[in-house]
């Protein structure tokens, strides 16, 4: 199993079994969305944020 540091906060993060690059994690001590970008090195990054679309 990988482990990574939460970018934000720095809390130890581990992948579940099956975790894929691309998917969206959250890291459980600050909530912050990541995205994997790496699973061989481990490897994440805060993911892109949606923009809202209001029905325009």
């Amino acid at each position: 199993m990988s482990t990574v540091n939460c970018p934000e906060c720095e809390a130890p993060i581990e992948f579940a079994e099956g975790t894929e690059a691309g998917e969206i994690i959250v890291c459980p001590d600050c909530g912050v969305d990541l995205e994997v970008t790496s699973i061989e090195p481990a490897a994440v990054q805060l993911a892109p944020m949606e923009q809202e679309d209001w029905g325009e």
